[in-house]
C-alpha cells in the first residue's frame, strides 16, 4: 500500500491530467458542456417527482428538493461505476504502449466524476435556499459523507475494473446490479417508510443507503447523520479499498496481454 501511496505521488502530474481529460472528454462536441451537469440530474428528479408521489402516496414536504439530495449523490455512484468499470479497456492503446500505474485510471474517474457532483451540488442549495429549507451547522459533516462515498465508489471500480479486462460481460452484470440496487436505496422514497417492517434490515445493508440517508440528514432534515451507521459504511469502505487494491494489484499484471 505505501509503494501503491508513493508511486501516485510520482504520477501526480499524470493523474491530474487524466482527470482532466475524463471531465472534458465527458462533455467533448456538446453544446451545453458542463451545464449537463445540472441539467440531467434535475429533469430526472423532476420526473420522478411528477410520478412517484401518485405511487407511492408520499406526503414528504418539499419532495423535489427530496428527491434531488438522493438523485445528485446517486448520479455520481452510477456514472463512476460504470465509467470505471470500463476505463481500463476504454485505454487499451496507452496500456500497451507506456508504462504508468495503472491504478491512476479508475482514480481518475472517480475524482472527476466527484468534481461534477461538487458542480452539480449548486442545485441542491438552490433548492435549499428557494424553498425556505436553508443550512444548519450539521452541513459541516458533508465532506465527511463525500469522503466515505468517494472510498466506497473507489474500492469498487478498482475490482470491476481489473475484473471488466478478464470477464468482458462484467459490465453488463454490474450494470444489472446497480439497476436493481437503486431501488433498494432511498432515493424517492424514505426509509422511514420501512421502519418496522420484516425488510427495513435489507435496506440497512446496502452502505448507498446509508450515504444517501447522511446527504437528506444533513442538508433535508438538518439533523446529525447516523454516526454509527456512517462508520460502519467508511469501515465497509476502507476494507473494500484495500481488497479492490489487492485484486487490481494482482490482476493488472495481465492488462498488456488481456486488452
Amino acid at each position: 500500500m505505501k509503494e501503491w501511496i508513493q508511486n501516485l505521488y510520482n504520477y501526480r502530474l499524470l493523474l491530474k491530467s487524466n482527470v482532466k481529460k475524463e471531465i472534458r472528454g465527458k462533455y467533448k462536441a456538446s453544446f451545453l458542456g458542463i451545464l449537463w451537469s445540472f441539467i440531467n440530474p434535475l429533469l430526472t428528479a423532476l420526473i420522478y417527482a411528477l410520478v412517484f408521489p401518485f405511487i407511492l402516496k408520499n406526503t414528504e414536504a418539499h419532495y423535489v428538493t427530496f428527491i434531488i439530495i438522493g438523485i445528485l449523490p446517486w448520479t455520481y455512484f452510477t456514472t463512476t461505476i460504470m465509467q470505471g468499470t470500463t476505463v481500463i479497456l476504454y485505454n487499451a492503446g496507452i496500456i500497451k504502449k507506456v508504462y504508468f500505474p495503472r491504478e491512476i485510471l479508475p482514480i481518475a474517474v472517480n475524482t472527476s466524476g466527484l468534481i461534477n457532483f461538487l458542480i452539480s451540488c449548486l442545485i441542491i442549495f438552490a433548492f435549499l435556499l428557494f424553498t425556505g429549507i436553508g443550512f444548519s451547522h450539521y452541513i459541516f459533516f458533508l465532506p465527511f459523507v463525500i469522503l466515505v462515498q468517494y472510498i466506497f465508489q473507489l474500492g469498487i471500480i478498482l475490482i470491476t475494473s481489473a475484473v471488466e479486462i478478464y470477464i468482458r460481460d462484467a459490465e453488463y452484470i454490474i450494470n444489472f446490479f446497480v439497476n436493481m440496487l437503486f431501488y433498494a436505496t432511498p432515493i424517492i422514497y424514505s426509509v422511514k417508510m420501512f421502519e418496522g417492517s420484516n425488510i427495513a434490515w435489507l435496506i440497512h445493508l446496502n452502505p448507498m443507503a446509508s450515504i444517501i440517508n447522511s446527504y437528506r440528514n444533513i442538508l433535508f432534515y438538518q439533523t446529525m447523520p447516523e454516526i454509527k451507521s456512517l462508520l460502519l459504511t467508511l469501515g465497509v469502505s476502507i476494507l473494500l479499498l484495500f481488497i479492490g487494491f489487492k485484486i487490481f494489484n494482482k490482476l493488472q499484471k495481465g492488462f498488456a496481454e488481456e486488452v
